[in-house]
């Protein structure tokens, strides 16, 4: 069985990883997650089966993945 010693690199934005491409990946993923974490915060959810409006952000991130295939669920933005 061969060995692969890995030498970890500290690049931009505290991202530590063995190569290039993992911390490409661990870098565009970071950016993914602030975006969608910061994404939720300016949506709600009107759940129209159980009559509801969810407006706390962590409670629609929750709708969002509990409800994606429910029909009559309304994700709209807060204006």
């Amino acid at each position: 069985m061969e060995r692969e010693d890995n030498l970890w690199l500290h690049y931009v934005k505290n991202i530590i990883a063995a190569d290039m491409r993992s911390a490409v990946f661990l870098a565009s993923y970071l950016r993914y997650t602030g975006i969608s974490k910061d994404y939720v915060s300016s949506l709600e959810v009107i759940d129209l089966q159980k009559y509801k409006v969810i407006k706390k952000a962590e409670k629609v991130r929750v709708a969002l993945y509990e409800r994606r295939n429910i029909p009559f669920v309304f994700v709209v933005g807060k204006n």
